[in-house]
């Protein structure tokens, strides 16, 4: 460990922050997190993730807790519109004990994380952010929005797609893009017919179902909108049942007529980001989102930004000097960040264009054999 990085302060109590807090305490670091959400949420309905992610949460030591709380799914259904079985893709295991995919509410994986950090050590402070930084040498002096102030050897900015910190550190960094798509999601009451999760592919849209626990499974439809925009609440229910009758299968109509006001319907428009290395400056940070933000294609967001923490606390581990641990940090995350960025976009420019399915398939078999891979 470096001598250098005592105490580090983490922005943003998102996936990648908490899971930084996590790692960097296990390395006995004082290690503080700001999150400006007073009650610490996570924002959205579930979330799919790999067998990559898995071994991530294997190594933050939270793996038994998503198989309880969450779901494993050996494989994923493709299907007609009209509900003919098109292929079965199956989720390898990645590891010994570690499934190949699955899927879990996001706010119960918050809740499995943030129980995680405080158990760890670290000291969390919500409801506020920083004010203001200057960094020098030998640290960066952070004054915070309730009139405290501190001092840090290293922070970390994990404060997502429009994170301020970025904006701050590197402001001709490129700004997050809106990809012409955009995602549907609903909670459902999980369906016995679906143990695997299955996706219905139509000429224009793609909807399917992912379980995500014992009893509940969420419901996501990608739709292709020229011009980034805000719906209603009140519009989400008919809208997106209205989107469902494209699909004339049987187990589709069914879950369309299961939408109500109590399904959490949420629309969210597409974005990609890529910010070219390096990811730091001095003694300042970034990481997940703040630097590549992803469409969901290759189920792959989240997996990405915690494999970042994972990564960060084993360079700082290795090298004597900050600059070298954190050149070596980015050297490591580069290449695959940037193809599940860039392979994600593809996907969907191909699903807006109604391009070759066969690039569709080869991109998402190329990439899940990458993402298989050790970090």
């Amino acid at each position: 460990m470096s001598d250098s990085v005592q105490k580090v302060l983490i922005v943003g109590g998102g996936f990648s922050g908490m899971s930084a807090a996590i790692q960097l305490c296990k390395q006995g670091i004082e290690t503080h997190l700001v999150e400006i959400d007073p009650d610490w949420r996570a924002e959205g309905a579930g979330i799919s993730v790999g067998g990559a992610t898995l071994r991530a949460f294997q190594a933050l030591g939270i793996l038994d807790e998503f198989l309880e709380q969450g779901s494993v799914q050996p494989a994923l259904e493709v299907i007609a519109p009209t509900g003919q079985l098109i292929q079965t893709i199956p989720n390898p295991p990645v590891g010994d004990d570690i499934p190949g995919g699955g899927a879990i509410m996001r706010p119960v994986l918050a809740k499995i994380l943030s129980k995680k950090v405080i158990e760890a050590g670290a000291k969390v402070r919500l409801g506020y952010s920083y004010s203001s930084m200057v960094q020098d040498a030998d640290g960066v002096s952070v004054k915070f929005e309730d009139g405290s102030d501190d001092r840090f050897d290293l922070v970390i900015g994990a404060d997502g797609v429009y994170s301020n910190t970025r904006e701050w550190l590197m402001p001709d960094a490129p700004r997050p893009r809106y990809t012409g798509q955009g995602v549907w999601r609903a909670v459902l009451p999980r369906l016995p017919e679906a143990s695997n999760t299955m996706m219905w592919v139509g000429p224009k849209l793609k909807t399917g179902i992912n379980p995500m626990s014992k009893d509940q499974a969420y419901l996501f439809l990608t739709e292709d909108k020229e011009v980034k925009e805000r719906i209603p609440e009140e519009q989400m229910v008919p809208m997106l049942k209205k989107l469902l009758e494209t699909f004339p299968a049987p187990l589709v109509q069914t879950m369309a007529a299961q939408l109500d006001d109590s399904s959490q319907v949420q629309w969210r428009p597409l974005e990609g980001l890529l910010v070219p290395l390096p990811w730091f400056q001095g003694r300042v940070v970034l990481i997940g989102d703040a630097v590549h933000a992803t469409t969901p294609h290759l189920a792959s967001g989240a997996c990405i930004g915690i494999e970042d923490a994972i990564v960060l606390a084993e360079e700082l581990a290795s090298h004597s000097t900050l600059n070298n641990a954190l050149t070596a940090f980015g050297e490591r995350r580069w290449e695959r960040c940037r193809m599940v960025v860039e392979n994600s976009g593809r996907l969907g420019q191909i699903e807006i264009e109604g391009g070759d399915k066969q690039e569709h398939g080869m991109i998402m078999r190329e990439s899940m054999q990458a993402l298989a891979q050790p970090i």
